[in-house]
């Protein structure tokens, strides 16, 4: 079933699929991210919301999101029914657990703004609040409704 967005952020559900192979070959260097949720779309709307994500495609098994430069992935559990970490997965008591999504570049006190304002229609919430940090940047750190730390960080001047 088709979930209708009103977010310029948010294509409508299909469209401009990507060509896998081309997409996969395309990617540079460095770390990817792929996060196993429970339904996309939430999940994908409380990083629009909250992160300022672009989403560059999305659907009810798989979504291609990005913001300040990185590009990420979400995939529905039930599209690991035959991946190794299908039981894994499945098993963990809290998703993401110890592992934090750093967000360089979110401006924090936004972005804890934002999960304030979402937190009872789409979930997550404050952790810690945005503060400086003596290694010279801002940083907050935002739980989402799927356990995933994020912690949008930004610079500090001087």
């Amino acid at each position: 079933m088709e979930t209708r967005e009103t977010d310029p952020a948010i294509p409508p559900e299909g469209a401009g699929r990507p060509d896998a192979a081309a997409f996969g070959r395309a990617i540079p260097p460095g770390l990817g991210v792929n996060l196993l949720v429970r339904a996309v779309a939430p999940a994908m709307r409380w990083q629009v919301a909250v992160l300022g994500a672009r989403v560059r495609y999305w659907d009810a098994d798989f979504a291609l999101l990005e913001a300040q430069g990185a590009v990420w992935m979400l995939h529905r559990d039930g599209t690991y029914a035959r991946h190794p970490l299908a039981g894994i997965a499945a098993g963990a008591e809290a998703r993401g657990a110890g592992a934090e999504l750093r967000l360089y570049g979110r401006d924090p006190d936004a972005a804890e703004a934002a999960a304030e304002a979402v937190s009872g229609t789409l979930g997550g919430l404050v952790l810690d609040a945005a503060a400086d940090k003596p290694h010279g940047v801002r940083e907050v750190y935002l739980l989402d409704p799927e356990g995933y730390c994020w912690v949008p960080t930004a610079p500090l001047p001087g």
